[in-house]
């Protein structure tokens, strides 16, 4: 680019000195950048006369191609100065199905509002899914539970809480908290058999001995949130879900006795080789790792 822009300010000022002065370079260096662009191109461009530099055929032909050149890097230049002011480009997300149902609208509002010309996309996917997504291209990030693989870059982001929840006037939410075997008891309420959910509920009660009486699987945690409401059984569900029904006291969180917290780290993932992340990837990346509360 160097001898381009030589080259096409001589052509403007057809004057060495003046090019030189222009560029903030001595007339030897830009003397050497216009001989150096000749040598390439195997052409003389320019004719020393009486009112300086004038341009040969060979120069003339050149300089609208020059010029297309170096104005192509100049919108280069501020195309990347757009994105990595985060205001203008693409982000396109994957996330699992909760998180996508319960963490980014509310993380995409704010978002969107801040970067009104970033275009935005989400695909909703298992982590196995969400991480093919990554690798392939398909997404510039992605969230959900940690899954290692060589080529992606895990960046912790929160964690998320499996939540006993009973119907309102089931007898455990007067009791507040119960033990474990009590399950057994009860409907067990499980729901997305592909989800990591799923295989942490099953876990928990295997490990505790615990044989419900009965068990209703359902496809997705809205569905599992209205059984319980209605009083159909109880269930473990991700605390990332249960916001409004626990504000509006429409389903009761139960504490466990004898049982550990069953807590699923959420990440981000990203390409290894995807470089530091810039423009609206970065800004996102810092609105997820936020603490919750301060969102």
């Amino acid at each position: 680019m160097g001898q381009l822009e030589a080259f096409t300010e001589v052509a403007r000022l057809g004057n060495v000195s003046r090019a030189a002065a222009s560029l903030n370079l001595t007339q030897p260096a830009l003397t050497a950048r216009l001989q150096g662009l000749e040598s390439e191109l195997e052409a003389k461009l320019f004719v020393r006369g009486p009112r300086g530099m004038s341009l040969t055929d060979a120069g003339a032909t050149l300089l609208p191609y020059a010029q297309r050149a170096l104005g192509q890097v100049s919108d280069a230049r501020n195309a990347l100065r757009d994105l990595r002011s985060g205001k203008v480009g693409e982000l396109f997300i994957g996330a699992a199905p909760a998180v996508s149902t319960y963490v980014l609208p509310a993380l995409l509002k704010t978002f969107g509002d801040a970067h009104p010309d970033v275009r935005l996309g989400v695909s909703t996917g298992h982590t196995e899914e969400v991480l093919e997504m990554v690798l392939r291209r398909q997404v510039h990030l992605g969230v959900g539970r940690p899954i290692r693989h060589a080529e992606a870059e895990l960046i912790p982001l929160f964690d998320d809480e499996l939540v006993l929840v009973v119907a309102r006037h089931h007898p455990f939410a007067r009791r507040g908290r119960v033990r474990i075997e009590e399950l057994s008891r009860d409907r067990l309420i499980l729901f997305d058999r592909a989800s990591s959910y799923y295989e942490l509920t099953s876990s928990l009660v295997r490990q505790a001995g615990v044989v419900p009486g009965s068990v209703i699987e359902l496809d997705n945690v809205e569905a599992a949130k209205k059984m319980v409401a209605e009083g159909l059984g109880v269930a473990l569900l991700p605390k990332m879900a249960l916001r409004a029904e626990l504000r509006a006291r429409v389903l009761r969180p139960v504490g466990l006795i004898g049982a550990l917290p069953v807590r699923r780290p959420i990440v981000a993932i990203r390409r290894r080789d995807a470089g530091p992340a810039m423009g609206p990837v970065a800004d996102f990346l810092e609105l997820l790792q936020r603490p919750r509360a301060a969102r």
